[in-house]
């Protein structure tokens, strides 16, 4: 690698051509502040606030944007640095509410942070009037506040260069400059996927998530009812980190004791409606695959990926595989097969599930949600809703023993733990359907070649003959790349999984901030190393999935999965309706 060698606080660095002073200055623990910098967004330079002196230079520059130059001599602690960066701040907090307290970013801001780490204890400037600004609470998934934006315009990179959607825009100029979707409308009316992936990138608390645990105690509190929750494969190795664990801690013993003390009746693994999810889709890939039917096959588990296609490619919608969503059919079976096993009536079910996502929020509020008679799901929270309500119920966490989940849905495999990781789906549904067309044991049970954070990824299976080629993609830029592919028909694939969050659900718009790259790492590092202590890691080898089937559903696409289990999607258009 070719390196560039400078001068910086009196060090000298060698630091890779085309890197930027903020980076060499942090390969030798030189921590220049930042706000708008992302490491995994292009560089915006608009916040100021990592100023630094270049000798040589008649003004502080921007150390986000500078490249590095031979011979370059940087000074990061001047008195000048130091008074710029703090004016910087001032004035964003001029402009931003001082309502600390009642924001959910309290205590992990990074606005917050940097006026602490600057000691700033008086402000010089006046506070501007933002009461003209309006929360935008159109969705059941992500609240905009205008009023606490601070301009860093971290979610238009990222919605834009990451996501491929592109629904958020700067407007207007100067003071009078503000971030809104499209046309100036509510994200209700426009093609957001709700992905939530806004919401890890602002620094503050002007994108969150909706937040619905006020819902939730009271249906704990509630004597007529009888509450359940269903926790995602990627829950246990994120929740940790809201409570002071490491990331890529599992946690999943911690977590079910945890929200029984919540006051949960029965707690539930969505793992097993993940094996369940795998016997229906294997099944639909084998039907399309022998007896016709559009290929290839796309999977149908990422609610942000589902609004994706119904917005930007409606054409492709008879691709979707049928199936609902792990959530949903979990949802659906506790208010049938579940009510019926313990003769409590549907309407006093309260169903919650603990979701790494967003998008979680709005697939439980869909009309086509509704198998049971009743709303499926009623409740859906992230990460961090749980994490707060495990903090205001003073739970120690780190202290808990840990319990087991409930029967029947707390059998599950280590092919339902994997759907959390991008490329969990495809493996899980290999494993599976390889031995039902060949009726042979795995010689590998592990399918690397879809592992990994890689954006897309392919891998061919040979199924007594027939070769089947796989595509994996997360993130809805690469989802993007891989339709444009199908659409132009030079992608001779058969099956094609896609997360709508980078790094699949672990990376997912509910889990904890920040997630970074290295979190990613870390939680799919888990995720596999759990699968491979479960003493099952096939999903047609879950014997409480078979007794299902045998009391119950009848047959893998059989009339009353089916109606419990399936589902259709529906084109929204670029501008759909409010609501």
């Amino acid at each position: 690698m070719e390196t560039v060698k400078l001068i910086i606080d009196g060090r000298e660095v060698a630091a890779p051509k085309g890197a930027t002073v903020l980076e060499a200055a942090r390969l030798v623990g030189i921590d220049i502040p930042t706000l708008c910098y992302h490491p995994e967004l292009d560089v915006r330079a608009n916040c100021r606030v990592c100023l630094v002196e270049v000798e040589g230079s008649r003004t502080l520059q921007a150390s986000c944007a500078l490249p590095v130059s031979e011979g370059m001599k940087v000074h990061t602690n001047t008195p000048m640095a130091r008074e710029a960066r703090k004016m910087a701040v001032e004035l964003l907090l001029a402009n931003h509410p001082q309502d600390c307290l009642n924001c959910v970013r309290n205590q992990n801001c990074e606005l917050q942070r940097l006026a602490e780490r600057m000691g700033i204890r008086e402000n010089r400037f006046t506070l501007k009037d933002r009461a003209k600004y309006v929360k935008d609470t159109s969705t059941p998934s992500i609240v905009r506040d205008p009023a606490k934006c601070v301009l860093c315009r971290r979610c238009v990179a990222v919605c834009e260069k990451v996501q491929g959607v592109g629904v958020l825009f700067p407007i207007n100029r100067g003071i009078e400059t503000m971030v809104v979707p499209a046309c100036g409308k509510d994200l209700a009316e426009v093609a957001c996927t709700l992905c939530g992936q806004c919401i890890h990138v602002c620094p503050v608390g002007a994108i969150y998530e909706r937040d619905d645990t006020g819902r939730v105690w009271e249906a704990l509190a509630d004597p007529g009812k009888h509450v359940v929750v269903q926790t995602a494969p990627a829950i246990r190795v994120s929740i940790g980190e809201e409570m002071g664990l490491p990331p890529g801690s599992v946690s999943t013993g911690q977590l079910v004791a945890a929200l029984r003390r919540l006051g949960f009746d029965r707690v539930f693994d969505t793992d097993f409606t993940a094996d369940l999810t795998i016997m229906e889709e294997g099944n639909e890939l084998l039907t399309r695959l022998g007896k016709g039917g559009p290929l290839p096959l796309i999977t149908s588990c990422s609610p942000g990926w589902i609004k994706f296609i119904e917005h930007y490619y409606p054409d492709l919608l008879p691709h979707l595989s049928t199936c609902k969503s792990p959530q949903q059919m979990f949802g659906s079976l506790v208010k049938t097969y579940y009510a019926e096993k313990t003769g409590i009536d549907p309407k006093d079910i309260f169903s919650v599930s603990i979701m790494p996502c967003t998008a979680k929020k709005f697939e439980a509020q869909r009309e086509e949600m509704r198998a049971s008679g009743y709303q499926d799901v009623d409740v859906a929270l992230t990460t961090r809703e749980l994490a707060r309500m495990i903090r205001e119920a003073g739970i120690n966490f780190k202290d808990l023993e840990a319990e087991k989940y409930d029967d029947p849905f707390g059998i599950t495999t280590g092919a339902g733990l994997i759907f959390g990781a991008t490329g969990g789906v495809a493996e899980a549904a290999l494993r599976t359907v390889y031995e039902l067309v060949t009726g042979k044991e795995l010689p590998k049970i592990d399918f690397h070649e879809v592992r990994g954070l890689e954006g897309i990824k392919e891998a061919t299976v040979d199924l007594n003959g027939t070769k089947v080629k796989v595509a994996v993609a997360h993130g809805l830029g690469n989802a993007r790349k891989v339709l444009d592919r199908v659409k132009a028909g030079t992608a001779a694939y058969q099956f094609i999984e896609i997360m709508a969050c980078p790094g699949g659900c672990i990376g997912g718009g509910g889990q904890p901030i920040p997630t970074d790259l290295e979190r990613r790492m870390a939680r799919i590092k888990a995720i596999y190393e759990a699968d491979a202590g479960m003493p099952l890691r096939k999903s047609h080898e879950n014997p409480a999935v078979k007794t299902l089937y045998q009391e119950y559903l009848g047959a893998p696409l059989g009339e009353k999965s089916h109606h419990l289990l399936h589902t259709h999607y529906v084109a929204r258009g670029k501008y759909p309706k409010k609501g």
